[in-house]
């Protein structure tokens, strides 16, 4: 059973957490990478699909490329960020579901074509939001976003893999303070919440 975190550890994941907009000069490392995937791939996903994919951009190369097929205001956001991760989603998840998912003989006839983009998309994303989760456990700050290309981004970073397409991408480091806004109205329970 799991121990609850201290309000330390609640402020650094949650309370005083923010989507940053830019970063400090410090590096994202790839042992740093490294460390926030074995806990992302942690994630809670349907019959462990695992169907999240991560181009980490970490080179100057990388991320112009990704933000040139960025909107808005994210251009500038991916090239400074020390890393940009492409969090992707494989279609074709089912595919290893032999070796995921040992206990389940044929699990990946469970998946029939026209539902694996569904079960893609929403694993890939809780995939997703762990790696925010982990990330900031780490010490790191993020800033998730949509607003880009998603068809030139599937060419650009997935063309070798073309069952992979583009969920959402997030930029990584050391969050600068002054590039955030004060923190936009949350609901209270009661106006999204039912107890029954």
């Amino acid at each position: 059973m799991g121990r609850p975190l201290d309000d330390a550890g609640l402020d650094t994941i949650f309370r005083t957490a923010r989507s940053y907009n830019g970063y400090t000069d410090a590096p994202v490392t790839q042992d740093d990478i490294r460390r926030i995937y074995e806990l992302t791939k942690l994630a809670p996903t349907s019959v462990n699909q695992q169907s999240a994919r991560f181009v980490w951009c970490t080179t100057p190369e990388a991320k112009e490329t990704l933000a040139s097929l960025a909107s808005g205001s994210n251009p500038d956001k991916i090239r400074k960020a020390p890393a940009t991760v492409i969090i992707g989603m494989d279609l074709g998840f089912h595919e290893h579901l032999d070796w995921l998912f040992p206990h389940a003989p044929g699990a990946r006839d469970w998946f029939p074509e026209e539902s694996r983009r569904d079960h893609a998309l929403r694993n890939s994303s809780l995939q997703g939001a762990f790696l925010i989760v982990a990330a900031r456990a780490l010490g790191f700050d993020t800033g998730p976003m949509s607003g880009f290309d998603n068809a030139k981004v599937d060419e650009a970073f997935f063309s070798d893999q073309p069952g992979v397409k583009s969920n959402f991408i997030c930029t990584l480091g050391h969050g600068d303070p002054s590039t955030i806004h004060d923190r936009l109205p949350r609901p209270e329970f009661e106006r999204f919440n039912r107890v029954v």
